[in-house]
């Protein structure tokens, strides 16, 4: 409890002890985020709503199940390569809070490689009585002896940092060492890093980021560091770059002012430079050269380029004033860039061709034009490939996945189709039969909306299956098909349906699919998944008695908002780590930042729009709402636990069906350690369970 109470005092600065009094909002003591009066509410929630779950019969063998996925050694050990290593984080039952370990590649291909420990986290955990949580580590380019550190108290976003000796495999002692804080620090040389931090008063942000980067020096005290960048309160954060080559490096500042934009600046002789580009402008520097990622149409120099359009050029070409840019790639109709990954001669696209992915290699002609070429990949697969050591090759890791195809992990070579096979998943549930489907429906204004269905194959369109809807749609993030065993036992393998909506909000075709539902546009995100939800009633899939709803975070705000405008079409709703309450949001740790997604509450003209939708104020007393679990998390420090607990409070007080369980370790997801996860999902199907497919037989 102290620790926790420790946390509120250093994250809720903007939450001042009188606002916890509002006649308007009798739940806003709720926004407490540990004190007595409020965890003792929690235990009580959670005290209702456990025995419930777990003491339906599923349960016990889905938690079971679930655990085994979850601390199977057959997963994939995800790798980053440094020097002569691979580096991998692992949690499983005899680690749960994690080790980072690593094995040469040639180790990694075996089948049981044979992997060094650099750290144990459960042993750290333990010789300092604290709940610490991975958050990675910066190894300074090129021997990477080196490292920054960061760990979490319970998986908050706020980290302490800490340096460390990979060769020694130990914390430096008197080494750089800084206290927790959100923000982050990155290396300039072995001697000096950049640290954005919390300095003490006026140094954070609105939205409860750091707004100072200090140039600190070994064994130099934090507050003698002296300040080399700073944004605006209003600002979202500053956040310090540094891109390490083999002939020097590149340091960077960046002004973040909101949810995708940002102003990046070039450290140039002995002064900040700013790029001359939108702020809307995603920018990267590999190799010399400068990537610029529009998100809006751009005219430099008299020639246009539209959004979503990938440019290069070199950096020093672009600081003198040359506006001479190559397109490396340029959208069309519904195939937009997703990400990309530049290599040592080769940039590799991943793209999505209506939601279905492609990869794409773009190579440099010594004209300065690029040229393309489809890489043969695994086809009906989510894929997605990164450069496994960009300064030396042109090789890359690929990972395939499906919703009934389990993950892959793939090493490849541009220029080539053959693919290595390095790493599987194996079947962690019966997929025999089941088919995958794609289809669209008509949103309230006519668009298109395209939504993925998995569903056992000869299964009768009678109106009758029970289906899980599942949904995000916002902060230009593209949701694309996945394996999962949590879905796959605890729904597919029962009969269930399982729909994935690609929702304007998201990134799906580009930009402006995010820009139309950004602000006064946030409430075609809304209709777009109740279009899905009518065209699955209308083909007979299921119906509202067996349609069930799944979001978190932002897609936590979805199926809370649409079940409160249209709750006759849904039997049940699940919101995790969710957004509720819009007319506070800004106010709530982490939520200032998400203004430029939202809009202002404290402004009229977007109060306007927001409070037609914001779930908190619309729902009503008198209207039958579907049954409801939401969960939480008290160390969830990014989406404040005060809108789940306060949304759970008032759809109990208007007699709603509404199950609540909050978890006090966690972050902003479902736990910090694999048993954490395992529990959290197997509490969620099981609810899917009872509401959809009726009591155990």
């Amino acid at each position: 409890m102290k620790t926790l109470r420790a946390l509120a005092a250093a994250l809720a600065m903007s939450l001042p002890l009188q606002a916890l009094a509002d006649p308007d909002d009798p739940y806003i003591w709720l926004e407490d985020i540990a004190g007595d009066k409020v965890m003792s509410w929690v235990k009580d929630q959670n005290a209702q709503s456990q025995p419930r779950i777990e003491g339906d019969p599923r349960f016990k063998g889905m938690l079971e199940r679930f655990t085994a996925i979850a601390t199977s050694r057959e997963r994939i050990p995800a790798i980053s390569k440094m020097g002569d290593r691979v580096y991998n984080f692992w949690q499983d039952s005899a680690n749960p809070r994690g080790i980072w370990r690593r094995t040469t590649l040639e180790d990694y291909r075996k089948a049981s490689p044979a992997w060094e420990v650099v750290l144990d986290l459960d042993k750290l955990a333990a010789a300092e009585n604290e709940k610490w949580a991975w958050k990675g580590a910066t190894c300074l380019y090129p021997t990477y002896q080196r490292c920054l550190v960061s760990i979490s108290r319970g998986g908050s976003d706020a980290t302490e940092i800490r340096e460390f000796d990979l060769v020694k495999k130990t914390f430096v002692e008197g080494g750089f060492r800084l206290p927790e804080s959100k923000g982050s620090a990155v290396w300039i040389d072995e001697n000096t890093v950049y640290a954005a931090r919390d300095f003490g008063k006026g140094t954070m942000t609105l939205s409860g980021y750091p707004r100072q980067i200090k140039r600190v020096k070994r064994g130099e005290a934090l507050d003698k560091a002296p300040v080399v960048f700073e944004v605006a309160e209003n600002d979202l954060g500053a956040l310090p770059v540094v891109v390490h080559e083999k002939g020097g490096r590149v340091e960077a500042a960046q002004r973040v002012i909101s949810t995708r934009r940002a102003e990046q600046s070039i450290w140039r002789d002995g002064k900040w430079v700013k790029l001359d580009v939108k702020d809307s402008t995603d920018s990267q520097v590999a190799a010399g050269t400068l990537y610029l990622r529009l998100r809006e149409a751009w005219k430099p120099a008299g020639t246009e380029y539209k959004a979503g359009t990938l440019l290069a050029i070199s950096l020093d070409k672009f600081l003198a004033g040359s506006r001479e840019l190559e397109v490396v790639f340029t959208p069309s109709y519904r195939v937009f860039l997703s990400s990309y990954s530049p290599m040592k001669s080769v940039v590799m696209l991943n793209l999505l061709d209506n939601v279905s992915s492609r990869l794409v290699e773009a190579r440099r002609g010594s004209d300065g034009r690029w040229a393309q070429r489809d890489v043969n990949a695994p086809k009906l697969a989510a894929l997605s490939a990164g450069a496994f050591d960009r300064r030396e090759s042109n090789e890359y890791l690929m990972t395939a996945s499906g919703f009934t195809l389990p993950t892959t992990l793939y090493f490849g070579k541009a220029g080539s189709d053959d693919f290595e096979r390095l790493k599987s998943l194996p079947d962690f549930f019966n997929a025999k039969g089941v088919t995958v489907t794609q289809h669209e429906a008509t949103s309230k204004d006519g668009t298109r909306i395209p939504y993925f269905q998995v569903m056992r194959e000869g299964a009768k369109l009678d109106a009758a299956n029970p289906t899980i809807l599942y949904g995000y749609g916002g902060f230009e993030i593209s949701m694309t098909p996945s394996y999962s065993g949590f879905s796959g036992h605890g729904w597919l393998e029962r009969g269930g349906v399982w729909v994935l909506a690609n929702l304007r909000g998201g990134g799906e075709f580009g930009p402006q699919w995010n820009q139309t539902a950004r602000r006064e546009g946030r409430q075609k995100t809304h209709d777009d998944f109740a279009a899905v939800a009518e065209d699955l009633i209308r083909r007979k899939v299921t119906s509202p008695s067996k349609l069930g709803i799944l979001g978190g975070s932002q897609g936590g705000l979805l199926v809370t908002t649409t079940m409160v405008q249209r709750p006759e079409l849904f039997g049940a709703v699940v919101s995790t780590v969710p957004l509720m309450d819009m007319k506070r949001f800004h106010k709530l740790l982490a939520g200032h930042s998400w203004v430029g997604e939202y809009g202002d509450p404290d402004k009229p003209e977007d109060w306007a729009f927001i409070s037609k939708y914001s779930p908190y104020q619309n729902a009503k007393k008198g209207v039958k709402y579907p049954a409801m679990l939401i969960t939480t998390s008290t160390r969830d420090d990014r989406v404040h636990p005060g809108h789940a607990r306060k949304m759970a409070a008032r759809l109990q007080e208007f007699g709603n069906n509404t199950t609540y369980f909050e978890y006090t370790e966690g972050g902003h997801g479902a736990g910090t350690t694999p048993a954490q996860s395992a529990y959290t999902w197997a509490f969620i199907y099981t609810f899917f369970n009872q509401t959809l497919m009726g009591a155990a037989k």
